[in-house]
């Protein structure tokens, strides 16, 4: 594996652009919620940051081995992500949050983030191969 091949430039990338999205988002919400969130903050940038890398990694993989069809792949744990997004935000509904809108708002920004993240260091990767 040469040092272009490697995945750690885009595991530093991803894990550069967690921590910042992570500082601005909890400053926002420090200077403008004084209410206790049912999913903290740092959880939702920790799953989304995992999310995309697993993502990333699953397929680095995929097309290392030499295997084609990475689109059904991709479609496959695109549907997984979903699956684990409704089990992620099911607490919201379980425990009737008191601040749903600002809840559902507080995953689904960083979570837009995140993809335009994973299909950025995606496509840079499929470029190479």
């Amino acid at each position: 594996m040469t040092n272009s091949d490697s995945p750690q430039p885009i595991i530093v990338r991803i894990l550069l652009i967690t921590v910042i999205l992570l500082a601005i988002h909890q400053y926002l919400i420090s200077q403008f919620f004084e209410g206790q969130l049912v999913i903290p903050v740092w959880l939702i940038h920790v799953f989304n940051a995992a999310l995309v890398l697993i993502m990333y990694l699953i397929l680095l993989r995929q097309i290392r081995s030499g295997q084609k069809k990475i689109l059904y792949t991709f479609f496959g744990l695109t549907l997984l992500k979903m699956l684990l997004i409704l089990v992620f935000l099911s607490p919201l509904v379980i425990k009737d949050a008191e601040f749903m809108r600002l809840e559902i708002i507080n995953f689904f920004i960083p979570y837009f983030l995140y993809l335009a993240l994973e299909i950025s260091c995606i496509y840079k990767f499929l470029v190479k191969f």
